[in-house]
């Protein structure tokens, strides 16, 4: 059973109506004309600044924070790839993330705020991601590397380990996917039965942001929906996923994808938990977030 904590979060995402940004193709596309006249920040808050060591660079076009613990060498290194749909900035969630990664597990964690869609799409951006993940992996000298992404930010990370493993055969020590979107068809017929559960996410919406993220190219393409890409020669892979998550027929597609190619999959799905729980205050989410940070301590001791 999901704790009387999580019940009442996702209680009161509904009536707050969180589920409005993804109801409909207009809604998105409204949100879209709205981030393009008024940029959301992505900036970290000033609180990450007392426990971390920040800096900001670009690749290309894309400011990449690095973010390192205070006046220490970290133990492993970490690529971590936000959510958002596509079309959402880093919020203070994701930054919590990456705090609790650089005090507990003593991780470098480097942040790219990738473009949005429209404008960054999937065949411009996984390239981008990719070349990161290289460049981390190659410069992380005996500590280990982690790639973590969640929602749509596990979907690019996903795609961009595929195209690493197809271009050299270099992967990370583990790759981590938090409530992943990795199918932008929404087509798996369960997530019908499972939307009409789901306080955060619609699928016309997502169908939508999808859509404009693909770009040029098919919505089954692997560098839009790495479902669709095969599994073989990727790095260990953990999932998180809950069952009022419309999106967690991706997670148990995967699973089973993935096994069949022989990857090796850790597989965690809380019944009763909504998209994005290992991010949210939540009991379930903390324990959540204790298992990276263990994962993430784990290849530092490799």
């Amino acid at each position: 059973m999901p704790s009387l904590r999580s019940r009442a979060l996702s209680a009161a995402l509904i009536a707050a109506g969180r589920r409005r940004r993804f109801a409909s193709a207009e809604a998105v596309r409204a949100r879209v004309a709205e981030s393009a006249r008024r940029p959301a920040s992505h900036l970290p808050p000033r609180s990450l600044g007392r426990v971390a060591d920040i800096s900001r660079t670009f690749v290309g076009a894309w400011p990449v924070y690095d973010v390192s613990p205070l006046g220490a060498e970290p133990a492993a290194h970490v690529l971590y790839v936000h959510g958002g749909g596509y079309i959402h900035e880093l919020v203070r969630p994701h930054w919590a993330l990456i705090r609790t990664l650089v005090t507990r597990a003593r991780a470098r964690v480097v942040v790219p705020a990738y473009i949005l869609a429209p404008r960054g799409t999937a065949d411009r951006t996984v390239p981008v991601a990719a070349d990161l993940l290289s460049g981390l992996i190659a410069s992380g000298g005996s500590a280990g590397t982690v790639l973590i992404g969640d929602s749509a930010g596990a979907g690019l990370a996903l795609a961009a380990a595929q195209r690493l493993r197809d271009r050299t055969g270099d992967q990370p020590s583990r790759i981590v996917l938090i409530s992943p979107w990795l199918d932008v068809t929404m087509s798996h017929p369960d997530q019908a039965a499972i939307e009409a559960d789901d306080p955060l996410l619609a699928r016309p919406g997502l169908l939508e942001a999808g859509r404009l993220y693909a770009g040029t190219l098919a919505a089954d393409d692997p560098r839009v929906s790495p479902l669709h890409g095969g599994f073989a020669g990727l790095a260990p892979m953990t999932v998180f996923t809950g069952t009022r998550d419309v999106l967690s027929t991706d997670s148990r597609e995967l699973l089973l994808r993935a096994r069949a190619d022989g990857a090796e999959v850790e597989f965690h799905e809380e019944a009763g938990l909504p998209h994005g729980y290992p991010l949210l205050p939540l009991p379930e989410g903390r324990a959540a977030r204790e298992r990276i940070v263990e994962l993430i301590r784990s290849t530092a001791a490799l």
